[in-house]
């Protein structure tokens, strides 16, 4: 006795109803981006603290952190300490040396009132939910929010 293959029948419908909900899902996210429907979440929660910075690099490897506006020294970064600080800003300054951005132009430092903490680059529009790295993270750059002598 032989065996006879039985053809194998593919799941078409299945396959048309996967197919046909990622267009669907595709079309709706292109949809909301062209109509502008993304929501503006900064205007959903008032500045509570606000801070321009300027970070200077040091001789010896560390980083000096002054208020932009009145020139007073807020902190130093010592060489080989905070790593998130000095990568979150090494990134913002990469993006502005490749957009051709001088160092004088400020960070915007912000708190909301909803507690999200972002440092935005006014130069380039780039911004960084620092919250979003968790809160040892955003301590980092929560103190540089406190005013000069203040623990």
């Amino acid at each position: 006795m032989t065996a006879h293959a039985q053809p194998r029948s593919s799941p078409t419908l299945p396959l048309i109803a996967m197919g046909a909900l990622l267009v669907v899902v595709l079309l709706a996210v292109a949809a909301s981006r062209w109509l502008g429907a993304a929501p503006d979440i900064d205007a959903a929660s008032p500045i509570v603290a606000e801070r321009m910075l300027r970070f200077e690099d040091r001789a010896d490897g560390g980083i000096d952190v002054i208020d932009a506006r009145g020139g007073a020294h807020i902190d130093t970064v010592a060489p080989g300490s905070n790593g998130f600080l000095r990568s979150a800003m090494r990134g913002l300054v990469r993006e502005r040396k490749r957009r051709g951005i001088g160092d004088t132009l400020p960070f915007e430092l912000s708190a909301r009132a909803d507690g999200r903490l972002t440092l935005l680059d006014p130069g380039t529009g780039r911004r960084i939910d620092l919250e979003a790295f968790g809160p040892a993270n955003a301590g980092a750059f929560s103190r540089l929010l406190a005013p000069a002598g203040a623990p």
